[in-house]
């Protein structure tokens, strides 16, 4: 567990970024997205702020009230959370983060950790890569920027994060991870709330480093026998927790090399008709339907680009695998400037076939 390569994904003031890049002028102004009581014109809390309005003091959780008081003079701008449309935009990012991870661990509308330890060999080099490109193409494909950490284990891709906002990208190899601690504020550490905080004050502890050279044993009696080993192991950067799907339906996939970099459609549909094969024969005995299609790419220039479609309803079909397949990838070839290098197919969605459960079948 000690060599993992760990990426956190972190979508930056996700909510107010989605309204910039819905309407650009407002993305020089102070942006105020709030969940409205409706029991007056102001009631209610805000949601998010863009870093315009954080500058100025607005936080969230503040009274809406409050956040239009500190803007009171500025051209700022407050709207309702537009819950639909973040979470169609999260979705069509978290597919395709999928398609970068070994493991897939979505942990909030706008986080997400991958473990891309095989994917990159475990080299901490080609990480910084990987995380470039994963940055570039969720701002190609959706205009949003974001903040990645990278590091040996989840813990310290999450602190890693969180060093440099919005759009940063931060490394921290294990050898580093000391470097790294032992300044920051000890509520930047996991579960060290509020409260939490004050008590480690008074213990004089007041840095991750502070904290690391705080006796175990004192550590348990004060805080109990999980929190003081927590408390101890996460000062030194320790996590053996492993990135997995919460709640969230697995994934079948194929992705195999060409024999040559091509943009020849036919020579592509050989092989993804191949893999889809592959992939109808393991939902057949499985007894798995799917939801979601989508195609995987490697370009010549090692980039990698998805693409995926919901079916309206769920089947396990292979001509409508193979259909969907095929209408990704003829607009992805005429769209791209590049050949394809590698090329695959992944389903998602899935969930046991029920009996008498309606098909897509059953509507043709």
């Amino acid at each position: 567990m000690h060599d993992r390569v760990i990426m956190l994904i972190d979508l930056d003031y996700f909510y107010a970024q989605v309204e910039e890049t819905r309407n650009p002028s407002i993305s020089n102004k102070p942006v105020v997205v709030c969940v409205y009581s409706g029991r007056s014109e102001d009631s209610g809390a805000v949601s998010t702020a863009n870093y315009v309005a954080r500058k100025l003091g607005v936080k969230s959780g503040m009274p809406i009230v409050l956040a239009k008081a500190k803007l009171r003079n500025t051209d700022a701008v407050f709207l309702p959370v537009n819950n639909g449309l973040y979470e169609e935009v999260s979705a069509r990012i978290m597919n395709l983060l999928r398609d970068y991870a070994d493991s897939f661990e979505q942990v909030g509308i706008d986080e997400a950790y991958l473990d891309v330890t095989q994917r990159i060999g475990g080299n901490f080099q080609d990480a910084a890569k990987l995380a470039q490109t994963t940055k570039k193409e969720i701002k190609t494909q959706t205009s949003l920027t974001c903040s990645i950490g990278v590091g040996p284990n989840k813990l310290v891709a999450k602190i890693a994060a969180d060093i440099q906002k919005p759009d940063g990208l931060t490394i921290i190899r294990p050898e580093q991870i000391a470097d790294y601690f032992s300044p920051l504020p000890i509520d930047h550490l996991i579960r060290v709330g509020a409260k939490t905080k004050e008590k480690m004050q008074t213990l004089a502890i007041n840095t991750i480093g502070d904290l690391a050279k705080y006796d175990v044993q004192k550590l348990i009696d004060v805080f109990g026998k999980t929190l003081g080993l927590y408390f101890h192991n996460a000062s030194a950067g320790i996590d053996n927790e492993p990135v997995q799907e919460r709640g969230e339906a697995e994934s079948i996939s194929r992705i195999s090399t060409l024999k040559e970099d091509t943009l020849d459609l036919s020579f592509i549909l050989e092989k993804t008709n191949q893999q889809c094969k592959e992939i109808h024969a393991e939902l057949e005995a499985r007894t798995l339907i799917l939801r979601t299609v989508g195609i995987i790419a490697v370009m010549k220039d090692i980039s990698i680009r998805s693409r995926s479609r919901s079916l309206e309803i769920p089947t396990n079909r292979l001509d409508v695998l193979e259909g969907v397949v095929k209408e990704l990838f003829e607009k992805f070839v005429t769209e791209s400037n590049l050949e394809f290098r590698r090329v695959g197919v992944k389903v998602s969605g899935l969930a046991r076939e029920q009996k008498n459960q309606k098909q897509l079948t059953s509507f043709i």
